[in-house]
C-alpha cells in the first residue's frame, strides 16, 4: 500500500477471483450439460485463475465457423449424390418391428441411408488385419485412400509406407490422410519421404496459434478408414503402428473388410475429412465405381463429430438401449459416459435385458480407469454385467442388439468420442455379422474375469476416494 490511497495487491487478486467466480457462474451453464457446468465450476471455484486458463482452452467445443460451413457443404453433397446410388442399392433392413426406426435414426443423424449387398468380414487378429490390408494396397489398380489417427514410426508403419510406395510406381494414386496430433511422430519420420514418392500426405486438424481455420487442439480426427479402387473399405479401430506402441500393453483390436455398395459411403466420409483440410474436391469417377452388390448385409455408415452440432453416435446407442429387448453387448477401451448414456443402460438392465459392458482389465490411461471405475458400482447394482479382458489391452470398440444389429467403428463409450473427436461406425443389419460378431464377444467373455458386486465394494477406501474424484474430471477426459 502507498501513502494509504491503494488496495493491497493481495486485495486485488482476491477481488479477482471473486469476479472470475460470479462472471463464469453465469457464462458456464449456458448450453452445457448440468454435470458438465458442476465440473467445470468446482474447478473454477476453488481454483479461479487456473480454472479459467482451462476453461479458455478445454471449456467450450470451438469449431471455426468455417468447417461448420464445409460440413454443411460436405452433407448436402453426400445426400445428392446417395440419392443417385440409392435408387439402385437402397434398402430397408429386415428388423424386428420395435428396432425397424433405427436405421432411419442413423440417416437422420449422419446422412447415409442403409445399402444393401454388402459383404461385411471380421478382422480380429492384428498382424493379420495389416497383412490383408497391404495386400489389398499391393492389387489397387486406380487409388488407394487411407485416413488413420495414429501413423506410427515402427515396423508395421514402414511396411504400410513401402506398400505404397510400391502401389505409385505401378500408377495408382494414394492418400493419405492422418490426424496430426495422433501422428506427429510418423508424420515427422514418413512424411517427407512419402511425398517424395508421389504420395499426398495430408495433415488432419493441425493445430497453431496462427491457423484461421484451427480448431481447439483437443479436437482430433480419431477415425481409421481404408478405400480400395472404391471398392474395398476397412473400417475399426485399429491404427497405422504395431500393437506393442504403448509398452506392456499391446492393443488387441477389431477391423472390418467390407466390399460391396457402403464403400462408397466410407469413401465419402474420407473425401470430406480430406476437403475440409485442402478446400479440394476430386471429382475423378473412379472414386465411385458402379455399385454392384457383393453379399447380403444391409449396413450404413454413421460419422460423428463437432461438425455436426449433435452428438450423433450417442444419441443413437441410446436408442438402441431403449430399443434392445434381449441382449446388449458392449465392448470398449475406455467408459467415461454421460447421464443419458448410463440412465440408458439402466433402464434396459430393469427392464429384464441382459447388458453386458466388456472393458480391459489394464489400462494405458490410468486416470481415465480410474474414473472408469467409479461407475462399477452404480452399473452392478442396476443389474449389468461388467467383464474384465485379461490377456491384452482390449482398444476394440463394438457393440451388438439382439440378435439383429452389430456396430463398429473408432467410437469409444466416453464423453470424449461421442462430443469432441470425429469417429466413425459402421452399421450392420444381418443376423450373419452379429452371429460373428458375438463370437469374438464370447472369447473375449471366457477370458474375462466378470465383477461381483459385494467383492467390488470392498476395493480399498483410497481407490474409491481416487476413482470419485477422476469422475469428477470427465468433462476434461
Amino acid at each position: 500500500m502507498v501513502g494509504g490511497s491503494m488496495p493491497h495487491w493481495s486485495v486485488l487478486y482476491l477481488t479477482s477471483e471473486w469476479a472470475i467466480r460470479f462472471i463464469m457462474l453465469i457464462y458456464v451453464p449456458q448450453r452445457r450439460t448440468a454435470a458438465a457446468s458442476r465440473t467445470w465450476l468446482l474447478l473454477i471455484f476453488l481454483l479461479p485463475w487456473p480454472g479459467l486458463a482451462l476453461y479458455a482452452m478445454f471449456g467450450r467445443i470451438y469449431v471455426p465457423r468455417k468447417r461448420l460451413e464445409l460440413q454443411a457443404r460436405a452433407s448436402a453433397r453426400i445426400k445428392a449424390v446417395q440419392a443417385k446410388i440409392e435408387s439402385r442399392v437402397g434398402v430397408t433392413p429386415s428388423l424386428p418391428d420395435y428396432l425397424s426406426h433405427l436405421p432411419h435414426l442413423a440417416a437422420r443423424l449422419g446422412d447415409f441411408e442403409a445399402f444393401g449387398g454388402n459383404c461385411v468380414e471380421l478382422l480380429a487378429d492384428y498382424g493379420g488385419s495389416i497383412d490383408r490390408l497391404i495386400a489389398d494396397i499391393g492389387a489397387a489398380r486406380d487409388h488407394v485412400h487411407i485416413l488413420t489417427y495414429i501413423l506410427g514410426c515402427d515396423a508395421t508403419a514402414r511396411r504400410f509406407a513401402e506398400a505404397l510406395k510400391l502401389a505409385v510406381k505401378r500408377g495408382v494414386k494414394c492418400r493419405l490422410l492422418a490426424d496430426a496430433v495422433g501422428s506427429r511422430a510418423g508424420l515427422t519420420a514418413l512424411g517427407a519421404e512419402l511425398r517424395a514418392a508421389g504420395i499426398e500426405v495430408v495433415k488432419l486438424l493441425p493445430v497453431g496459434i496462427f491457423r484461421h481455420n484451427a480448431a481447439r487442439f483437443d479436437l482430433r480426427n480419431h477415425r481409421k478408414i481404408a478405400v480400395i479402387d472404391g471398392t474395398v473399405g476397412y473400417v475399426g479401430s485399429q491404427n497405422l503402428i504395431g500393437p506393442e506402441f504403448v509398452p506392456g500393453f499391446p492393443n488387441e483390436e477389431l477391423v472390418a473388410r467390407v466390399t460391396g455398395p457402403v464403400v462408397a459411403q466410407l469413401q465419402a466420409v474420407l473425401l470430406a475429412d480430406r476437403f475440409f483440410e485442402t478446400d479440394v474436391n476430386i471429382e475423378a469417377q473412379s472414386l465411385f465405381p458402379e455399385a454392384v452388390p457383393d453379399g447380403a448385409s444391409p449396413a450404413q455408415v454413421l460419422p460423428s463429430g463437432p461438425g455436426y452440432n449433435r452428438e450423433n453416435a450417442e444419441e443413437l446407442i441410446v436408442a438402441m438401449l431403449y430399443a434392445a429387448r434381449r441382449r446388449v453387448v458392449i465392448t470398449t477401451p475406455y467408459f467415461v459416459p454421460g447421464e443419458p448414456f448410463l440412465e440408458a443402460m439402466r433402464s434396459a438392465a430393469r427392464r429384464g435385458v441382459d447388458i453386458r459392458l466388456i472393458v480391459s482389465l489394464h489400462a494405458n490411461q490410468p486416470f481415465t480407469q480410474y474414473a472408469q471405475r467409479s461407475y462399477y458400482d452404480d452399473l452392478l447394482s442396476a443389474g449389468i454385467r461388467i467383464h474384465l479382458y485379461r490377456p491384452r489391452f482390449l482398444h476394440a470398440k463394438h457393440l451388438t442388439v439382439d440378435d439383429s444389429i452389430a456396430v463398429l467403428g473408432s467410437t469409444n463409450i466416453d464423453i470424449r468420442s461421442f462430443a469432441l473427436n470425429a469417429e466413425i461406425s459402421l452399421i450392420a443389419y444381418d443376423s450373419a455379422v452379429v452371429a460373428a460378431l458375438a463370437a469374438v464377444q464370447e472369447r473375449y467373455l471366457a477370458a474375462s474375469d466378470e465383477l461381483d458386486l459385494a467383492a467390488w465394494r470392498k476395493r480399498p477406501a483410497s481407490q474409491k476416494v481416487l476413482q470419485n474424484i477422476a469422475r469428477l474430471a470427465d468433462s476434461l477426459l
